[in-house]
């Protein structure tokens, strides 16, 4: 095969688009630790997350043996809007690094929610709507989950109610408000208008919150009112589930022009695009059948891979949600508020955290201004604005690009573009303006969050 025949985007045709997700559990050999019931410590039941999840949900989130699940008619049909989405070669990219290694990323920004969540949010919305519900609550931190959620929402009629971290419902209104146009209402938390955030705001007065504080107030506001029910934009395994459609589409593009990736990379917050977009090329590893470096990418401000435990801990800060194994910082860790974009959770997802256990994947953390170099660096030449979440990932494809260059090899390099950046714009007005910094929480700031890790005897 020639160089040449390779398209600069590779689209796959409308029947190649996934009728099944794939769920990676069914190969792993050590299988991600159970949820506990916060009170019991005992293994959740499917009747225990029924109280909270949608019935179809907790059915997905608890299959550990089934490698495909059929993607419903009506989710694909609405798939079919978006999807396929682009994997592209950046051969512009390749070109300013003046590197030998082919850089491939598959790009999850072209629909109005700007991002991957959409891929998750029509799935859960749909299975509320199947219930019968009258709508459904959640948290976002960014902001791309809110908005895809209440796209999600606005399609299936459903009511949708977002509580936003403070941080970001205050850095950015636009978010807030195309939230607001598909009818969603947004509350920045923690809020007065729930038990645990006013307990939250008690004992951390003006803080600018966290992803683990919003869930905590959703989860209430499930729970004390009928009809309702929590969804969650990424840690879950039903999340991850619903976005190997990307690892899917990534791996049968490459597969039709006979590629096969060294380097697979990802941007790692709670895990759902990471774990979607490696899903296939981990199946594929897990059966022996193919080996791939694969990279996880976080934030240096908020390393929960790099620098967290593995234990069971609370997916929230008021300690509401059931305990899960996975890497944490703790649940009461939040964020600096000079913390740039989503990727902001404190704890990891149980799949991805057992496939780190076991040394099947890699992870680094890299400090917000060098991922702001990169993501400059990137829209110059390729013309795409990505998100800061997205700039992680493209912050250590460069270096790799760029270590392929000093050592002469050629590497195909893939990773995850999740979504576009037009939002984050007051993220970058404080770094080009010199007023972006590089904190990194200290090792004493860390151990006091784990001291609050619970006690399971």
């Amino acid at each position: 095969m020639k160089e040449q025949k390779i398209p600069y985007k590779i689209y796959l045709e409308e029947q190649e688009m996934p009728t099944a997700w794939y769920n990676v559990r069914a190969d792993m050999k050590n299988k991600p630790a159970p949820l506990l019931n916060p009170g019991t410590h005992e293994p959740m039941t499917a009747e225990e997350l029924g109280g909270v999840f949608c019935a179809d949900l907790v059915a997905q989130e608890l299959d550990n043996t089934n490698p495909y699940i059929e993607i419903p008619a009506e989710i694909r049909d609405f798939y079919k809007m978006y999807r396929p989405s682009p994997l592209v070669r950046a051969y512009c990219l390749e070109e300013k690094l003046q590197t030998p290694a082919k850089i491939y990323y598959k790009f999850e920004g072209n629909n109005t929610s700007g991002s991957h969540k959409l891929n998750s949010a029509i799935a859960q919305a749909y299975y509320a709507k199947k219930q019968g519900l009258k709508g459904v609550t959640t948290e976002t931190g960014a902001g791309q989950w809110g908005t895809a959620l209440s796209m999600a929402c606005s399609y299936f009629d459903l009511d949708c109610k977002v509580f936003m971290v403070k941080v970001s419902y205050e850095q950015k209104p636009f978010r807030r408000e195309v939230m607001r146009v598909y009818g969603a209402s947004v509350t920045p938390s923690p809020s007065e208008t729930t038990e645990v955030g006013k307990k939250i705001l008690a004992a951390h007065p003006g803080t600018t919150g966290s992803l683990g504080c919003a869930i905590s107030e959703a989860v209430e506001v499930a729970v004390s009112n009928p009809g309702y029910r929590y969804v969650l934009g990424s840690v879950l395994n039903q999340v991850l589930l619903h976005q190997s459609v990307i690892g899917l589409e990534t791996k049968a593009a490459l597969d039709k022009y006979g590629i096969k990736p060294d380097i697979i990379i990802g941007c790692a917050g709670g895990g759902s695009n990471l774990g979607g977009l490696i899903a296939p090329f981990m199946g594929e590893k897990l059966r022996g059948e193919a080996d791939y470096r694969i990279i996880a990418v976080e934030p240096a401000s908020c390393p929960s891979f790099t620098r967290g435990v593995y234990a069971y801990d609370f997916c929230d800060t008021g300690m509401v949600c059931p305990l899960a194994k996975m890497y944490t910082l703790g649940s009461n860790f939040i964020p600096a508020p000079n913390h740039a974009g989503g990727l902001r959770y404190h704890g990891m997802s149980p799949v991805l955290s057992q496939l780190y256990a076991d040394g099947l994947m890699e992870a680094t953390s890299v400090p917000q201004t060098a991922v702001f170099e990169a993501a400059e660096q990137f829209a110059r030449v390729e013309g795409i604005l990505p998100a800061p979440e997205s700039s992680h990932a493209i912050r250590v494809a460069i270096d790799e690009a760029l270590k392929c260059k000093e050592t002469g090899e050629e590497k195909t390099i893939v990773f995850g573009l999740t979504g576009t950046g037009y939002f984050d714009m007051v993220a970058y007005e404080k770094y080009h303006n010199g007023e972006m910094d590089d904190y990194v929480p200290t090792d004493a700031e860390l151990a006091k969050f784990r001291d609050t890790l619970p006690k399971l005897g």
